[in-house]
C-alpha cells in the first residue's frame, strides 16, 4: 500500500469512529430529552413539522404544531405539551 492510499484509509477510519461515538454520545442525550409542542419560536423549531422538512423553518411563535427538545419533565413548565395540538 502506497502512502496515498494508507492516509485515505486512515482519514476514512477516523472519520468512521467519529461518528460512532458521535451516534452514541447523541442517543445518550436523546433519553434525556422529549419534544415538546408549542413552545419553540419562529424559526427555532428542532425538526420537520407542517409541510417543511427541517429545523430553523417554523413560521410563527408558539405553534402547538411545531416542536422542540427540551429536558425531560420541563415541557408542561414552559406552557408546552409532549403531544401536538392542532394548527391555529
Amino acid at each position: 500500500m502506497n502512502m496515498k492510499n494508507l492516509a485515505l484509509a486512515a482519514a476514512v477510519g477516523s472519520l468512521l469512529s467519529m461518528g460512532a461515538t458521535t451516534t452514541a454520545v447523541a442517543g445518550d442525550k436523546a433519553a434525556d430529552k422529549e419534544k415538546c409542542y408549542g413552545v419553540a419560536m419562529a424559526g427555532k423549531n428542532d425538526c420537520a413539522a407542517n409541510g417543511h422538512s427541517c429545523a430553523g423553518q417554523s413560521k410563527t411563535d408558539k405553534d402547538p404544531t411545531e416542536w422542540k427538545y427540551v429536558p425531560k419533565g420541563e415541557c408542561e413548565k414552559m406552557g408546552g405539551t409532549t403531544a401536538p395540538g392542532k394548527k391555529m
